[in-house]
């Protein structure tokens, strides 16, 4: 259970910058090539890199490379998986409920 609750982290701490958020805004005009997110942002190439790479890892972004440059987009399994998690995750769960209950 712990490496599910391992597994939701990731896809929560995507959202939980605002320099991720503004990338997130970015590319939902479409697939943008790291060097445009570079113009856009006040980020330099490591900083942008280590923001990407919490984005593909939580699988909301997908990264390809093209010659020298990588390009990303949002991922729409990743983002219905996100949706998805959160829903589940906020959603009352009568069996939860019952164990609590025996616990006390």
């Amino acid at each position: 259970m712990e490496n599910n609750h391992d597994n939701h982290a990731k896809v929560f701490k995507a959202f939980c910058d605002e320099k991720r958020l503004r990338i997130l805004a970015l590319l939902r005009g479409g697939e943008k090539c790291a060097c445009i997110l570079l113009e856009q942002l006040d980020l330099g190439q490591s900083g942008l890199s280590y923001h990407m790479k919490i984005l593909v890892e939580s699988g909301i972004v997908e990264s390809r490379q093209e010659g020298k440059w990588i390009h990303y987009k949002i991922s729409e399994k990743g983002s219905a998986h996100a949706a998805a998690l959160l829903k589940e995750l906020t959603t009352p769960s009568l069996v939860a409920e019952q164990q609590y209950c025996t616990n006390k």
